[in-house]
């Protein structure tokens, strides 16, 4: 994306509306139970978001990375033991599902309770970020 003719909140908008197509494509996901890929999308949202919070507080192009917490502390959120565990947690999804050796034994732990459960925090913390971008 090229922003050097955008507006900070064009950019901001971008980034969200990004993550609630992402959202549409996780619930697709899961209820094909394609379970793997539905939770690489909770990280792929979680990520867009903090990126719309970091353009918002910090500056217009975030950092290039997946790393969760890595952005949230990025963008000053504030995070307790859990949140933080939580972010670490999503980004192991970005890798277990990008590489065969991490595939096939995560695939084992994606069942339907398992990501049911990390949906529900996920939208948690969607609505959660995006209070704090609408502040």
């Amino acid at each position: 994306m090229s922003v050097s003719f955008l507006k900070k909140e064009e950019i901001i908008q971008y980034w969200i509306d990004s993550a609630l197509d992402d959202y549409k494509t996780m619930k697709h996901l899961f209820e094909s139970e394609d379970y793997l890929w539905c939770l690489f999308m909770c990280h792929i949202i979680v990520e867009k978001l903090l990126k719309a919070l970091y353009v918002k507080n910090i500056e217009i192009i975030p950092p290039k990375t997946h790393d969760l917490l890595f952005l949230a502390k990025k963008t000053q959120l504030p995070l307790d033991t859990s949140m933080a565990d939580f972010f670490d947690l999503l980004t192991t999804f970005n890798i277990n599902t990008r590489y065969p050796d991490y595939k096939r034994e995560f695939h084992k732990k994606c069942t339907r309770e398992y990501t049911q459960n990390i949906i529900e925090k996920v939208e948690d913390v969607i609505e959660w970020l995006k209070r704090l971008i609408q502040e």
